[in-house]
Parts: C-alpha cells; sequence; structure tokens
C-alpha cells in the first residue's frame, strides 16, 4: 500500500500570539494561533517587581498600551516583554 497523501490534524510549529484584549486590573486575554487562549494576570508580577523600569507599568494607561509584535506581546518598544512559553500556560 502506497500513501498518497498525508492528514494532518491542526499542527502549529511555532506559537505566537494572534491577538489580546485587555480585560482590566492588569489582566489580558491572549489569543495564540493553535486556538488556545488563556487570561494572564500580570498584577502581583508587576507589584512585586521592585525593579523602576517594571513598575512604571502599575500605571494602568501605560500597561494598557502593549502591542503584538513578532507574535508576542511587547510594551514600549521591548522595554517590556515575557516568554512566549510562560504566557502560554497562563503564567508568568
Amino acid at each position: 500500500m502506497k500513501i498518497v497523501e498525508e492528514y494532518k490534524d491542526f499542527q502549529v510549529d511555532l506559537i505566537e500570539i494572534k491577538s489580546a484584549m485587555y480585560i482590566g486590573d492588569y489582566v489580558i486575554r491572549i489569543f495564540f494561533n493553535d486556538g488556545i487562549n488563556r487570561l494572564v494576570d500580570f498584577k502581583l508580577f508587576l507589584e512585586s517587581s521592585l525593579h523602576p523600569s517594571i513598575r512604571k507599568y502599575l500605571d494602568e494607561i501605560k500597561f494598557k498600551q502593549f502591542e503584538i509584535v513578532d507574535g508576542n506581546l511587547n510594551w514600549n518598544d521591548y522595554d517590556l516583554i515575557f516568554p512566549i512559553d510562560d504566557l502560554y500556560e497562563g503564567k508568568i
């Protein structure tokens, strides 16, 4: 028997963020290219950081100004960014 055509389930080689929506109180719903979405709470991370370049994002107006760049969340030209694997797991 010869296999002429191979069937693949929906498969993604590289996980990327397709879209993200600010929910409120430093929580972002993140939609990934494989159909998974996660609700990620950044508040504890921001509040527990002692570094001023991170704590400045406790200003909710600044925090809400994230963009999706190259499939990842990005604040102010890579001033703040997280590993995609952590976001995918919903843990930072």
